[in-house]
């Protein structure tokens, strides 16, 4: 019992904080005092949201009423997305499979309820998102993380689970490609294997596609061509740009769509009408946003080429996404106290690894380069000087 005589907080909420935000805390109140601070430290593009889904919010408002909807979603903006999958990857989606979100933060909540009792285990790659675990470790789900590395470019493969599942079954995989916080992308063929282990072993697979249409160079495929089965996650918050607007969508394998839309009804109604009104809109801004994205490229080429010379090591392959993940340089011991420095001593502030991978993740740092690009620049700039007094 606490000293007021309450109860205090429940077990299940005593997960991990995600220290990206209190990086991000710590940052605002120093720009409050008035300092110069620069920010890789979350994945918040630069770039607003797409004009014309800024245009159809407003109109909306001006119209009058934004209202409850299903807790599906509105069906003109699961039918877009349906057409979007099959126009991208040529797959035919059934816009009764979709369910929109509140971002894609919302949409694990749902997968993890729908697709899985407590006590289960799903296996996923360590470094990872960490409100993977933390929201698993809520529901009362294990992480059953497998680590990651320069051996492997940070991918997680068949390999990996084949060896994991034979020590212990588990019940699901979740991956990521692009990936947060490595930007590592697995290879076409890799996503195959990985399908064809989930159909072979009864093996429920989620896969988080919220980095699709930010790769440099390498193919995106989605899980969905693979394993019509899969739980597809995406956002439109990265490549759309839509952090604050908090929209996402599923695609739900059909035994689990009436299980969704009960557990949307019940946790948060809808989705924001208004939220997805500006989504549809931005589902036809590509000529805008393609554009953003090449924007990330300069400050891309500056990380892979500044980070080595910094004295970074361990640097995993900058695929997609907009994040490098590197070891910090040798003259450091901890990345929790290299950041909380950096950020003290030359206001930049960056994420510790520990966020990321809990056993091995304070060597490393995750930077974050979808700021704007003389900010990007000027944050490498003191990085080098910080470190080179180390």
């Amino acid at each position: 019992m606490s000293k007021s005589g309450g109860r205090g907080a429940s077990i299940r909420s005593q997960v991990e904080p995600f220290r990206a935000m209190s990086v991000m805390a710590e940052a605002n109140r120093l720009r409050a005092e008035g300092r110069n601070v620069l920010s890789l430290a979350v994945g918040q593009p630069v770039s607003p949201a797409p004009r014309a889904a800024r245009k159809a919010a407003q109109a909306m408002i001006a119209a009058g009423p934004v209202s409850y909807t299903d807790a599906m979603g509105r069906m003109d903006l699961r039918r877009a997305i349906a057409a979007h999958y099959e126009t991208s990857y040529g797959v035919c989606v059934d816009p009764a499979r979709v369910m929109i979100t509140t971002g894609a933060s919302g949409g694990f909540n749902i997968a993890f309820l729908a697709g899985f009792e407590a006590g289960d285990e799903i296996a996923l790659a360590s470094p990872g998102y960490p409100a993977y675990r933390n929201i698993m470790r809520a529901l009362g789900i294990t992480a059953r993380e497998i680590p990651v590395g320069p051996e492997d470019d940070y991918v997680l493969t068949r390999a990996h689970l084949e060896d994991a599942y034979a020590e212990r079954p588990f019940q699901g995989v979740l991956i990521a490609s692009p990936a947060n916080p490595t930007g590592t992308m697995t290879s076409p063929d890799e996503l195959g294997r990985i399908a064809d282990f989930c159909r072979e072993t009864g093996v429920r697979l989620i896969s988080d596609e919220i980095y699709h249409r930010l790769s440099f160079g390498k193919t995106e495929r989605s899980v969905l061509q693979d394993l019509d089965e899969a739980i597809i996650l995406n956002s439109f918050s990265k490549y759309y740009c839509m952090t604050g607007w908090r929209i996402g969508w599923m695609i739900l394998p059909p035994e689990l769509v009436g299980a969704a839309e009960r557990l949307g009804q019940n946790i948060y109604i809808s989705a924001s009408d208004l939220s997805q009104t500006a989504a549809l809109a931005a589902l036809g801004a590509a000529e805008e946003l393609d554009a953003v994205r090449d924007s990330y490229r300069p400050k891309r080429a500056a990380m892979m080429e500044r980070l080595p010379a910094i004295g970074f090591r361990a640097i995993a392959p900058i695929d997609g996404a907009f994040y490098a993940y590197a070891q910090i340089p040798e003259a450091f011991a901890s990345a929790t106290q290299f950041a909380a420095r950096l950020l003290a001593e030359q206001h930049v502030a960056l994420t510790p690894g520990i966020d990321f991978d809990p056993l091995r993740g304070d060597a490393f740092v995750r930077l974050s380069y979808a700021g704007d690009e003389r900010d990007v620049l000027e944050a490498l700039e003191r990085i080098d000087c910080f470190v080179a007094k180390g």
